[in-house]
């Protein structure tokens, strides 16, 4: 292949023109390069000169402008499985270890007798949602793997779980926080494995909130329009 050929050209615009996940647009990007060096060989097998075939390539695969919304879904729906993996994979473990601390390491009962009504009702409330937000990924997961061909906006399911991470975090952080307040100084939160547990809880938290906020960039309507802005720079 010509360094900076028609082909090189082709594929530099591509890769301005979206926003997704790196590995996912480099493997996009790849594949759509080494479909356009199969095409120019065939040109250069009937005789047409490295360039000419490379132009002829590039004109069979499409402009910029109608190729970059097709890749740029893939790449919204490539970082939607990623924070639906994440859900499903770190939620409901955490709860559930949460929940085993809590047995192996009980409250005395007069402890227990004196927090107030509300403590146990938002401790299950808590729990229910942190299920609640695996299963919404574990669906997410399904819908954009083997129900993505019924989907006609996928990239709205990507732009769902980031707002509902970015939404439901808050909540989740302010109930947590209530609930630890209200246990004192005297529990587990003061022993090892509950420190332990509480920086993983936290490091989990900030990987799902980095991981929707990309959900948000790389689905968003700027990034989904990159075609039109595509189409203006090449008619400029």
């Amino acid at each position: 292949m010509t360094d900076g050929g028609p082909i090189d050209v082709y594929v530099a615009a591509l890769r301005s023109a979206l926003r997704g996940p790196g590995r996912v647009k480099r493997d996009l990007l790849a594949e759509a390069r080494d479909g356009l060096l199969d095409a120019a060989e065939a040109y250069e097998c009937d005789g047409l000169p490295r360039a000419e075939a490379e132009r002829r390539a590039v004109a069979d695969f499409g402009p910029v402008a109608e190729i970059a919304p097709g890749f740029q879904q893939e790449l919204a729906v490539g970082q939607g499985r990623r924070t639906a993996l994440l859900l499903f994979l770190s939620v409901p473990p955490m709860t559930l270890m949460w929940n085993l601390v809590w047995k192996i390491f009980p409250e005395p009962p007069s402890v227990m007798a004196a927090k107030p009504a509300w403590f146990g009702v938002l401790a299950r409330v808590v729990d229910y949602s942190q299920l609640l937000t695996g299963v919404v990924g574990a669906l997410a997961l399904l819908a954009l793997g083997r129900g993505l061909r019924r989907l006609h906006r996928p990239a709205l399911i990507t732009r769902s779980l980031g707002l509902l991470v970015w939404l439901g975090m808050p909540v989740l952080v302010a109930m947590c926080a209530a609930l630890s307040f209200t246990r004192g100084t005297s529990d587990i939160m003061d022993e090892l494995p509950g420190i332990a547990l509480t920086i993983v809880s936290y490091a989990i938290w900030l990987w799902q909130l980095r991981s929707a906020t990309l959900c948000l960039r790389f689905a968003s309507p700027a990034a989904l329009s990159a075609a039109d802005r595509a189409r203006s720079r090449s008619y400029a």
